[in-house]
């Protein structure tokens, strides 16, 4: 979802009058929150189901990045080599 300006910046002094209300608005609309003092952005509040799925999704981005990458250098296996690695390190 994108911000809502209106709704997802507000300043630190409600996060510290009512946090609960700021974590419930993360969790309900899966927006994070941006915290402001005195007119800048100061930090941001995510829900933590959020946060994992981001890191999640970041993580395997990193991953087939890195597999593109190997291919592009030519670092690459073929399947019966695979297999013997697999089987020895089972083993």
């Amino acid at each position: 979802m994108s911000t809502k300006f209106s709704e997802d910046i507000i300043p630190l002094s409600c996060l510290k009058i009512n946090p609960g209300k700021v974590v419930r608005q993360t969790a309900e609309t899966h927006r994070p929150v941006l915290l402001t003092s005195h007119g800048k952005g100061v930090a941001v509040v995510q829900s933590l189901s959020d946060y994992e799925k981001t890191e999640e999704e970041r993580s395997f981005m990193r991953a087939v990045t890195e597999g593109l990458m190997d291919i592009e250098k030519g670092r690459i296996a073929g399947i019966d080599e695979v297999r013997k690695d697999a089987h020895t390190a089972i083993f």
